[in-house]
């Protein structure tokens, strides 16, 4: 019998569409009986299976927020319920990709290996390639069409029981049975923003220039604008920020170039801007990104919490949840602050003195903190403020940590031998190996413990190295401190604009030296790593679907998710050292600082940038504005999803109040299966979102595909398909013999 194709409509041809054809290639290639299909993707950029963003047409200055060992095309054999998997040389990784490239062309550029950073210009070309690959398979197959359409869908249009895609260049519209939207990153209309409407309607009576957003570069940052004799603000100092500095330097033809001594330079080409003033609120760029040591073993190395667990989360909702009604469903609600924060900083507290002082530590460590670590569980409203119990969660691991420092400085000061024992039981030869190597590395740690018979010339010997991460000589200066992890210049520490500078680029050398260290060996680096990204899963559970009080929500979104990049999203060491040398160099102006504020100079025509703290006044002539904005339907530059939500199609998810107002993050009102809930509170099946829309009702939903992990990113896209295409020999009977919209 002859089926009714099923008609498929795919919005957004960028990454996660390219994941979403190899499932289909695969899942096509192994029915029993040929699934018809009619598929239908839309991109407005043309850039398919790369999208704008990895676009392979982008400026060479952009680097991928990832290393290239950390990016996949394709579900592997770690993926539970994929399905199907291709012969692995249809699904090669990213580094799998560049090294073939490489062989090919041998082009330096692809010569890669996992723990390099690669280009985003080189990310692009690769999904761009895989695209081409998973189409030409589809199109191979028996009943399956794939049509690409270069155009902007503005709406979907109800007929029957299909929609219809309605698109801004009034083609006869598609009518699909299931509609998958993957329109990625998008940006907010600059009217609905206060501060750039005033910042806008200065410009129209001003020669100053308003950019309210960033990208794409090549278009935002145009030399008229941004060119010779103009000085150029950026607010913003996250991986835009430095995206923008980098096309406005190296990409106007500036070189960056190795001293003798192995220090990086830069070499203007003199169609620079005059001057780039980076500021932000915090006045920070976000942290370099450690060396991936996890990536020899990502299974056995990625960091298992102690404390911080989706048990202690069901455990804290059971004793101190608060009971909501979201959605229809009953949640127990959390508050981030009080109740997840604080075992966020023990679980960095343990991994900091933990990669400190060696795994013994650790077990000792984890036993003295379960008692407090116990009470926090049962009664975590007991304490009166985060702070406090911070305090109390951490206090036995820095006592221990006190007494293990105090023991390893009497060793190598030569005071005591170092087969004594710490009263808590810790061999102190254990702990002062393990302090050694993280100060000076394995091969001087030995060197250095070789003379340990001998106290004097060790003491000698301790005391006159110096580790090439910059890190204190002395045990008992290594200490852990959430304040000074998060804000790592202290207000004291400067007067001027500076005296800002300069300790500020002494921050930026001491953290590119620990980020080159590693995450497995770098106290600090360790400790952010595997807190806010290995376990950003526990973090996950905590947040999704209303697990966070109303208010909590919107702190966590504005505040800590603030600190989660910072952390654990930076740059590499490479973008870094060139931000540090373009700082050196003059070109860059990070002077104004912490809570530096805008203003419209009316006399001067500019915009003045102002450091309240360094004391430090800019004026500029062109403001960018790099800031990645928050995903809100009702706001969105994209006319889609404005008009869905006059249809009642969608709506946008509310967390509400309990005894405080409701929140409203911006994102849409969406099911586990990322269906969305229509303005009449029913669920609209035919109808999926992934990727930003669903940040709000969901969490952390956007980002690339790994290999040898179990990614969200496939099972969330087989939710869409299985809806029309089971596995196995079912496959196709769910169109043909069951209501196509139950």
């Amino acid at each position: 019998m002859t089926m009714e194709p099923i008609q498929l409509a795919i919005v957004g041809g960028g990454p996660t569409c390219t994941y979403v054809l190899e499932r289909l290639a695969a899942l096509t290639r192994e029915q029993d009986a040929a699934v018809p299909l009619d598929i239908v993707i839309y991109d407005l950029s043309g850039e398919y299976g790369s999208g704008q963003v990895h676009s392979p047409r982008q400026t060479t200055t952009s680097y991928l927020n990832r290393i290239v060992g950390q990016v996949a095309f394709a579900a592997d054999e770690s993926v539970v319920d994929a399905g199907p998997l291709l012969a692995e040389g249809d699904r090669p990784t990213l580094l799998e990709w560049c090294r073939t490239k490489f062989e090919e062309t041998g082009d330096p550029v692809f010569d890669m290996v996992a723990e390099d950073w690669p280009k985003r210009y080189v990310h692009g070309l690769a999904l761009q390639d895989q695209f081409e690959r998973y189409v030409a398979m589809l199109r191979a197959a028996e009943g399956i069409t794939v049509t690409l359409r270069q155009a902007e869908v503005c709406d979907l249009e109800e007929r029957g029981d299909r929609f219809a895609v309605l698109t801004t260049d009034q083609e006869p519209p598609f009518e699909a049975d299931y509609v998958l939207m993957l329109t990625g990153h998008s940006s907010n209309k600059p009217e609905t923003d206060p501060l750039q409407v005033a910042w806008a309607r200065f410009a129209e009576r001003s020669q100053a220039r308003l950019i309210p957003s960033a990208y794409p570069l090549e278009q935002s940052l145009t030399p008229d604008r941004t060119g010779p004799g103009s000085s150029v603000g950026c607010l913003g100092m996250g991986l835009t920020g430095i995206d923008v500095v980098l096309y406005l330097t190296e990409g106007r033809g500036g070189v960056f170039e190795r001293d003798a001594d192995g220090t990086l330079g830069y070499r203007p080409s003199g169609a620079e801007p005059d001057s780039i003033v980076v500021f932000s609120r915090n006045g920070l760029f976000t942290f370099a990104r450690p060396y991936n040591e996890k990536e020899r073993d990502i299974a056995a190395l990625e960091y298992k919490g102690a404390f911080l667990t989706t048990a202690a989360v069901a455990e804290l909702r059971r004793t101190v949840g608060r009971r909501n009604l979201i959605s229809g469903v009953e949640q127990l609600q959390l508050d981030f602050e009080k109740h997840l924060f604080p075992l966020i900083v023990l679980e960095m507290a343990l991994i900091y003195y933990s990669t400190l002082y060696g795994p013994e530590f650790r077990e000792l460590a984890i036993a003295a903190a379960r008692p407090a670590y116990e009470k926090f569980l049962a009664d975590a409203e007991a304490f009166p403020d985060h702070r406090e119990a911070c305090e109390l969660l951490t206090g036995p691991i820095d006592a221990l940590s006190l007494e293990t420092a105090a023991a390893v400085d009497w060793v190598i000061s030569g005071a005591a031998p170092l087969d004594g024992s710490a009263g808590a039981g810790l061999p102190v030869r254990a702990a002062t190996t393990s302090f050694l190597t993280v100060v000076h590395g394995a091969e001087e740690a030995g060197r250095l413990l070789e003379l340990a018979h001998r106290p004097h010339e060790f003491a000698s010997a301790v005391a006159t190295a110096r580790s090439p991460w910059r890190h204190a000589a002395s045990a008992a200066r290594h200490r852990f401190s959430w304040a000074e992890t998060i804000s790592p210049i202290p207000r004291d520490s400067y007067r001027t604009p500076e005296e800002y500078r300069e300790v500020f680029l002494d921050f930026l050398d001491t953290d590119i030296r620990w980020a080159a260290q590693g995450n497995l060996s770098n106290p600090a680096k360790a400790a952010a790593d595997a807190a806010w990204r290995d376990l950003r899963g526990v973090v996950i559970e905590a947040v999704d679907f209303g697990g966070l009080l109303a208010s909590s929500h919107r702190d966590f979104l504005d505040v800590y998710t603030g600190h989660h990049n910072r952390l654990c999203q930076g740059a590499s060491c490479e973008a870094m050292e060139k931000i540090t040398a373009l700082i050196q160099a003059g070109h860059v102006d990070i002077s104004a600082g912490p809570e530096a504020r805008i203003e419209c100079d009316e006399n001067a025509g500019k915009f003045r940038i102002s450091g309240p703290l360094t004391g430090a006044t800019r004026l500029v002539d062109s403001l960018v504005d790099a800031r990645v904005h928050r995903f809100d339907a009702e706001r969105d530059v994209m006319p889609i999803y404005p008009n869905l939500l006059g249809r009642g199609i969608v709506r946008k998810w509310t967390n509400p109040g309990l005894d405080e107002p409701d929140f409203v993050p911006g994102g849409l009102d969406l099911t586990p299966e990322f269906h969305p809930v229509r303005a009449d509170g029913s669920v609209e099946p035919r109808i999926t979102f992934l990727g930003p829309p669903s940040e709000g009702v969901m969490y952390h939903q956007i980002g690339a595909l790994r290999p040898n992990k179990d990614h969200h990113v496939i099972r969330d896209i087989l939710k869409w398909i299985n809806a029309f295409m089971p596995h196995g020999d079912t496959a196709g009977r769910h169109h043909q013999n069951e209501g196509k919209h139950a």
